[in-house]
Formats: structure tokens, C-alpha cells, sequence
């Protein structure tokens, strides 16, 4: 069985061989700390793992030129929106005549990021634009809902090019919008003005046979769930997430098998040691594969801190994990 059909049958509740394994995404400057840990100077991860192939489908969605002043009136918008351009070729992957070719025949799994969410979308990159955006919420919500509005159009249109060359497995709204301890704003305004803004795109997703729509969060966001469930989203891969309020045992229970899940494992467990991280996959790993629609996975990417003897014990028993337990 390929990368990309196990992928499609776990997340139709199906017959895989086994579910995926993917990895966490590493970063080149791990990878060098643990190259002095044992990994050595010419060694490939995915010699050591069993990995499946993603590959993700990246259109540029920022404004460009990128604003030095975010707009705050409505005269000001059109600017914006010309910044937005879906017809710019430059938004395409590079090298997109070509990729979108050998995609066409692959049998791995290809995901298409196709949102950055409601805080990168009102252009916050740190707590004095954030701070903006917050009196923008309170004072001037028809405002929000229209810079909202703007980069869903401008999204669904780059969604369709993509989409017209190439078929995804899976689509990816990022939505970092979670604090420790709770959703930064509420699920009434969450619905109010933000979820409205992804219909165009989640339309044309499910026009074009795209079955799996994820919401990937940062954070604790379990609020927002019954929300994003309502506008369509069927997939959870929640990040650097709150262990207890973000335990998927318990999202299982209580959202049931509509929400399909992938990640799940406290990274943190990572940094703690062996038995830390074998109770960690040991008692949620094992009942969510039993259950279905699940891909296990650390929930967030590797850090520097975590020794590379950690990580090869975690993906060693989480590939037995999944043998055993996940056909």
C-alpha cells in the first residue's frame, strides 16, 4: 500500500496496512546538534525510520509588497486587496510547471496550506500589532470581517489554480489563535468574523472531492472545536498543544469520529526521557489507532533541547506501536 492510500483509508475510517508515519519536520539546526549526539555527519534520518512522504503545496498568501502600516479605514482596503493578487504567478510554488506535473502521478501524500488564519491574516507579528487588532475587534468588526473577507477570496482563487493542475490529499487552514489556558477570542466571535471568510474556499474544496480539511492549531483551542466543526473542517492537528485541555482521548469522547486527529503526543514527554515517553504513546497511542481516523505524531516540530537518544526511542516505539496495534 502507498504512503497516499494508507493516508486516504486511515481518514476514512478504512482498511490501512498500517496508519502513515510521518515526521515532525526537522530543522537543519537540530539535525546539527544531533549529528555530535550520534547521529553522524552523513547519516539520513529516514535510513534510521520508517517515514511516509508529505510533501506540502504552499501558495504565497501574504500581502506583497508586505505593509510597513496595516490598513484602519475602509478607503484603505483596496490597496490591500491589490496587494493580494491571485493572478500574480509568483504566488505558485517555484518551478510550479514542473512540480505540478510529477504530482499528478505520486504516491505520497500532498497537503495544500491554504489559510494562515485570523491573527497572520490582520497582519500580527508581535504584541503592539496585536494589541491593534484587539481594538479593531471591539471597535470596528465590519472592518475585520472584510479584511477577512479579502484574503478569502484571494485564497479560494489561489486554492482553484492549484486544484485545476493538481489532486491533494488534504487541505490546511493554520490557525494560530490559542493561548495556554484558552482560545484568545470567543467562539461567538469566532464565528462572527472569521469563519464566514474561509466558506468561499471550503466550498471549493469540497466541489473538488478534497476530503480531508484540517484545522491546525497552536495552543488551547478546544472551545473553537464545535465551531469549526459546524463550517465543515473534519480534521484536528492541534500543535504545541495544551496536554490536558488538547488530550485527544478526550476529544475523541467527546466529538466523536467526525473530527479525525493527527499529532497528539506531548512533546514535552520528548524532553523528559525514555519513561516518560513510553507512557506518553502507551496510553494514548494504542485505543485512538483502535478507534480509527488517527495518525499519531509529536505535536510540534523537534527542538535542540531534546537529545537525539529521545527521539530515537520515541519513533522506535511508536513505529512498534503502530505495527502492532494499527492494522
Amino acid at each position: 500500500m502507498t504512503g497516499r492510500d494508507r493516508f486516504r483509508e486511515t481518514m476514512r475510517y478504512g482498511a490501512p496496512d498500517r496508519v502513515p508515519c510521518f515526521d515532525e519536520g526537522i530543522r537543519k539546526e537540530v539535525l546539527a546538534v544531533w549529528r555530535r549526539q550520534g547521529l553522524g555527519r552523513r547519516k539520513a534520518l529516514a535510513s534510521l525510520f520508517n517515514y511516509d512522504r508529505r510533501e506540502d503545496i504552499a501558495p504565497d498568501l501574504y500581502a506583497r509588497p508586505y505593509p510597513t502600516r496595516w490598513p484602519d479605514r475602509e478607503a484603505e482596503l483596496g490597496d490591500l486587496g491589490r496587494r493580494l493578487d491571485p493572478e500574480d504567478p509568483k504566488r505558485l510554488p517555484k518551478d510550479w510547471d514542473k512540480k505540478r506535473q510529477s504530482l499528478k502521478t505520486r504516491d505520497h501524500v500532498v497537503m495544500l496550506r491554504i489559510h494562515q488564519g485570523f491573527f497572520l491574516t490582520l497582519g500580527v507579528d508581535g504584541w503592539q500589532r496585536f494589541h491593534e487588532v484587539m481594538h479593531l475587534v471591539k471597535d470596528a468588526p465590519d472592518f475585520v470581517r472584510e479584511i477577512m473577507a479579502i484574503q478569502g477570496r484571494f485564497a479560494a482563487r489561489l486554492a482553484e489554480k492549484v486544484l485545476a493542475e493538481v489532486p491533494v490529499d488534504a487541505a490546511i487552514f493554520g490557525e494560530p489563535i490559542g493561548g495556554n489556558d484558552r482560545a484568545l477570542i470567543s467562539p461567538a466571535m469566532y464565528e462572527d468574523l472569521v469563519l464566514p471568510s474561509y466558506q468561499p474556499i471550503l466550498d471549493l474544496l469540497v466541489r473538488s472531492g478534497v476530503e480531508t480539511i484540517v484545522w491546525l492549531t497552536y495552543g488551547n483551542t478546544r472551545a473553537l472545536i464545535p465551531s469549526v466543526l459546524k463550517w465543515g473542517f473534519n480534521c484536528l492537528w492541534a500543535s504545541e498543544a495544551n496536554p490536558e485541555a488538547m488530550d485527544y482521548r478526550g476529544i475523541r469522547e467527546e466529538f466523536g469520529r467526525g473530527l479525525r486527529l493527527i499529532g497528539g503526543i506531548d512533546l514535552d514527554a520528548l524532553r523528559q526521557g525514555r519513561e516518560a515517553i513510553r507512557r506518553e504513546i502507551e496510553e494514548k497511542v494504542p485505543p485512538l489507532l483502535a478507534d480509527g481516523g488517527f495518525i499519531p505524531l509529536a505535536d510540534g516540530r523537534m527542538r535542540a533541547e531534546i537529545p537525539f537518544e529521545n527521539y530515537v526511542y520515541y519513533r522506535r516505539l511508536l513505529e512498534e506501536t503502530i505495527q502492532t496495534h494499527g492494522s
